[in-house]
């Protein structure tokens, strides 16, 4: 980095550099700052080259922010970058490469010095370092505010230099830019309401492009341009070679190598060390940051309105009343581009937050045909749990919550008949219903939490999800009702484990004064888990029987497993049903003679569902939607958690 710099042991040296952290004021107008960011440095190649460059960067930094206050050369690195930025469109249109490739340089630096600043200082003092003025004469610095400068002119540049192969650069870096500025969150415990980067995004010059902003962010993550290869950089070399070649060859070839280190956020099992979409990630990460900030004490987040306000561009309907910063977008590749996105977990929290705040966009999903699309991604993030960060299940589980408080939906994932669906390696599935790949899949979870985790938040969101499920099952799949029953009995293994520990635990102990283990509370938990897994059981019973016969002969088999709980008080209620079915079908099973056939008992099941008067069974009020009060807890765990990995 600086003019003819090759590589991170150079940088120390270069006297470019040297002269911009030095003790002397360089004026705006040397022919120095045309010489520095024209530099041929050879960007790192690996995660590890990227924080040898980071860790290269420190020591001149400080020098710089030790320096700085006498010489103003960071405020006027800071004005060389704003006076290309006003030429930029036009350069983009007549395809001046050179032009936009050097203010790509000079943001590049900025954003280096800017990583360093934010960890040294608050916000007081970098507003401090944008704000002293050169001391050289033909310095042309004035009194505006350098800092808000920079934040209005980097969204302007977003929202209006187009997306092309010779912009791809700068706009990401842009966009990066601003994840920085944002990064001052990590370092302090309270929301940094009055902090002043919080204040110009919110409220200042920024917050008329808002809706714009947004929008185009959005269409980055839409659109998944992958970064564009280096001989799109490259200029055509003249017949005798030259300067302008060389230099332009030798960043080309370098910004490609920054591009693909996969800076843009972390992805669970994805490979760390290549991003081939790093302006779309970027893009995303932005936004998610943008939507979460808080809202002031007199006025709500544009951001957050924006995200939740805009609608389909199909849409002719006028609004009763004009909401702010609303736009349309087109929901068919916001969709499509959803679908496709969910091994990332910012694109899993972005689906979340606009299925939980965006109305619009919510009727819009649920009246998709091809709900299998968005739903098989979902379930497979869940499927792998143990690959994944605890942040991304909670998420993707939370999206089924709200997917399932949608009855039409609950209904329509038992028509979708999938085959061989490839990542459910546990049994092979040729055929299956999306409702009982759904139902497999949560009660994976759930059996993966009681033996790993144990997270008693996960248990209940995955139970809630089938509870909100149950009413609406239909033609379950026989190994989806075998797993229904097989937790049940998993459930009450663990019941009398904990009950038989409970009671050696006490004889014991008889005549000890120590405190006794809290069995009681592991008890209450393990019953509340049953409870609500009758729960389920007993919604099916009482309003789907006879489109699940499957469930029944599960049912049946494993009969002797409800025993214990007949006289339980805390199950009394709940097992009325499920005795009435049991005896019901049982007595049936009796009449129809002994060594029957498989096939034959599946016959008499099927005969007696339409027999049951539904008045024997008993309506129960249910847990239903109880997991969604969960949703924040894991929410604000992923904006944290991406924000840390957004800025590299």
């Amino acid at each position: 980095m600086g003019a003819n710099t090759s590589q991170v042991s150079d940088l120390s040296d270069n006297p470019s550099l040297k002269a911009l952290v030095g003790t002397e004021s360089i004026s705006e107008n040397d022919p120095f700052w045309n010489q520095l960011i024209s530099f041929t440095f050879i960007s790192p190649t690996s995660s590890g080259e990227s924080k040898l460059l980071e860790e290269a960067v420190i020591p001149l930094a400080k020098i710089l922010i030790e320096n700085n206050p006498r010489t103003g050369n960071f405020g006027a690195l800071v004005r060389i970058f704003l006076g290309r930025t006003k030429e930029l469109k036009i350069s983009t249109e007549c395809q001046d490469q050179l032009f936009i490739w050097q203010a790509h340089n000079a943001l590049f630096m900025i954003r280096c010095l800017l990583k360093v600043f934010i960890r040294e200082m608050s916000e007081a003092e970098l507003h401090q370092q944008f704000s002293y003025q050169e001391r050289a004469p033909g310095s042309c610095g004035g009194s505006e505010d350098l800092l808000e400068e920079l934040l209005s002119n980097l969204v302007h540049l977003i929202v209006e230099v187009p997306l092309l192969d010779i912009t791809y650069s700068i706009l990401f870096e842009a966009v990066t830019v601003l994840l920085v500025f944002f990064s001052y969150q990590l370092f302090h415990k309270d929301i940094l309401r009055d902090g002043i980067i919080y204040q110009h995004i919110m409220k200042g010059r920024c917050m008329c492009l808002t809706s714009r902003l947004v929008k185009t962010l959005l269409y980055n993550f839409i659109r998944q341009e992958k970064c564009p290869p280096p001989s799109t950089h490259i200029f055509e070399p003249k017949a005798e070679g030259g300067l302008l070649y060389g230099l332009a060859s030798g960043v080309a070839s370098g910004l490609w190598s920054v591009f693909t280190l996969g800076g843009a956020g972390s992805r669970a099992g994805i490979d760390q060390e290549h991003d081939p979409l790093p302006l779309s990630n970027q893009s995303l990460l932005l936004l998610l940051v943008l939507a979460n900030l808080t809202d002031g004490p007199e006025w709500p987040n544009p951001y957050r309105q924006a995200i939740t306000c805009f609608r389909n561009t199909q849409d002719t309907s006028s609004l009763p009343v004009e909401q702010p910063h609303t736009f349309q977008i087109n929901f068919n590749s916001l969709y499509t581009a959803l679908c496709e996105q969910q091994r990332s977990d910012q694109a899993t929290l972005l689906l979340y937050t606009l299925l939980h705040q965006n109305a619009n966009m919510r009727t819009y999903v649920l009246s998709r045909t091809d709900m299998d699309n968005l739903v098989l991604p979902i379930l497979e993030i869940l499927y792998h749990v143990e690959e994944r960060n605890s942040h991304h299940v909670y998420m993707a589980l939370i999206i089924l919550l709200i997917l399932t408080e949608d009855d039409a939906f609950n209904r329509s994932i038992h028509e979708v008949i999938l085959k061989n669906v490839s990542w459910y390696t546990e049994r092979s599935l040729t055929e299956i219903s999306l409702g009982s790949l759904l139902i497999l899949v949560v009660i994976r979870t759930i059996q993966f939490n009681m033996t790993r985790t144990r997270d008693k938040y996960l248990h209940t969101n995955c139970l809630a999800a089938l509870a909100n499920m149950s009413a609406q099952f239909r033609c379950l799949h026989q190994y989806a009702a075998q797993r229904i029953i097989s937790l049940f009995a998993l459930l009450s293994k663990k019941h009398n484990k904990v009950l038989e520990q409970a009671t050696q635990s006490l004889r014991g102990r008889q005549g000890e004064s120590a405190a006794l283990p809290d069995y009681a509370q592991d008890l209450s938990v393990i019953e509340e888990v049953i409870r609500m897994m009758l729960e389920i059981i007993n919604s099916c019973l009482c309003n789907s029987l006879h489109h699940n016969p499957n469930l029944v002969y599960a049912l049946l088999y494993k009969r002797e497993l409800f025993e214990q709980f007949r006289t339980h008080p805390s199950f009394q209620d709940i097992m009325q049903n499920l005795d009435t079915v049991i005896g019901f079908f049982s007595q049936r099973l009796e009449q129809a003679g002994s060594d029957l056939s498989v096939e034959r008992v599946q016959e008499v099941i099927m005969k007696g569902a339409q027999a049951l008067p539904k008045d024997r069974l008993k309506v129960i009020h249910s847990h239903r939607q109880r997991g969604d009060r969960q949703s924040g807890r894991a929410w604000k765990t992923g904006v944290i958690k991406l924000l840390s990995s957004s800025t590299g």
